[in-house]
């Protein structure tokens, strides 16, 4: 049976992900792909094999890897992960990209110092624009005039209180396609740490909010990973909706993610606590990535079914992987995609629900929109 082939352009096609026929060229070039047979008239053909090959090209660089990595990543599957040299040449990848993310953070704040600037502040506003429109930086001499520029805006914060709500308005982006529920929890995260860039790491399930309104109505139990959770939530409020809270590892000497994720490790009776949570409870977990890990394997195999699973522990690879599992399961959660996340932001995610379910009890924006 003659095998089927494809040409350049059907193997592009069969690709997708924005590839050319001239990025393909160019990886027969850095031997990411094999060279192509040749048919009678000399255009390349192409197998499913090199199709493959190429999906994992892609997929690599999509990830953020360097070509020159992705090779040496493809010619050595099972040394890959042990091979002294590749590691390196990924953790100098790494250093450089930190050192790219901290320009761009630094970026970001000045232009947060001009954009984030309320009413009050809009005539020392235009006349920084404008000094920085004439600024002429000589050495250290002009530096010094642009931090005169930040010192003469700095002045009027000192005038009067910074109106939150409207430097968020400037400088998030456009949220009109969420509900009104959902914008006050994404301005509330993001006025808990400062980073106007988390909403873009924010995932609900379609029907987290709706879950979170009915299960809190009910006074439904909010079960937390640890006291610091507990005792940042809005008590008053729950109290209210008559929800009662309960504590995993309720040791108070254990206060953040590492002592957290050692001890559900070490002592089986709080993965036995885990087991035993109420059915329809609103799961927080803002610490330790194995409690959010065993809570998907036990949801998987329906040992545990909580209504709304909260989940935003802290990590550098366990907690990545916990939030890619949950967002697998069948059970209504919200995260943080990454390693960002902790506690505060995990208690805050259930203060604004229970907030805008007293205030706005009768809301059903979030019905027709997430």
């Amino acid at each position: 049976m003659k095998t089927a082939h494809l040409t350049i352009k059907e193997l592009t096609e069969a690709v997708s992900g924005g590839v050319t026929p001239r990025m393909v060229r160019h990886y027969h070039t850095l031997g990411l792909l094999p060279q192509a047979q040749r048919s009678e008239g000399n255009y390349r053909l192409y197998t499913q094999q090199d199709v493959q090959q190429l999906q994992r090209v892609v997929a690599l660089k999509q990830q953020g890897f360097q070509l020159s990595h992705i090779r040496q990543l493809l010619e050595s599957h099972s040394k890959a992960a042990t091979d002294p040299t590749l590691l390196a040449q990924l953790q100098h990848q790494y250093q450089r990209v930190m050192l790219q993310i901290t320009q761009l953070r630094q970026t970001a704040s000045a232009l947060e110092g001009l954009l984030g600037s309320d009413r009050n502040c809009q005539t020392a506003q235009a006349q920084a624009l404008a000094q920085l429109k004439q600024l002429e930086v000589e050495a250290q001499e002009g530096l010094g005039k642009l931090d005169q520029i930040w010192t003469n805006l700095d002045i009027e914060t000192e005038t009067h209180p910074e109106s939150f709500q409207e430097s968020l308005q400037r400088l998030l982006p456009d949220l009109s396609h969420y509900s009104e529920i959902t914008v006050h929890l994404l301005h509330q995260l993001v006025l808990a740490c400062g980073d106007v860039s988390l909403v873009n790491f924010v995932r609900f399930s379609p029907d987290a909010i709706a879950t979170a309104r009915k299960a809190l109505s009910a006074g439904c139990p909010v079960v937390t990973d640890l006291p610091a959770i507990a005792a940042t939530l809005d008590q008053t409020r729950l109290a209210h909706l008559v929800c009662p809270i309960e504590t995993l590892i309720n040791d108070p000497h254990v206060t953040g993610a590492t002592e957290a994720e050692q001890v559900f490790w070490d002592n089986a009776l709080w993965q036995k606590r885990l087991q035993q949570i109420p059915e329809g409870c609103v799961l927080v977990i803002g610490y330790a990535p194995s409690v959010l890990l065993t809570a998907c394997k036990l949801i998987e195999q329906q040992q545990i079914q909580p209504a709304l699973v909260i989940g935003m522990p802290i990590g550098f690879s366990h907690a990545p992987a916990a939030k890619r599992r949950l967002m697998k399961t069948q059970t209504p959660y919200i995260t943080i995609q990454g390693s960002l996340g902790g506690g505060l932001l995990a208690a805050v995610t259930l203060n604004a629900l229970v907030e805008t379910l007293i205030e706005k009890p009768d809301c059903h924006c979030y019905l027709s929109r997430p």
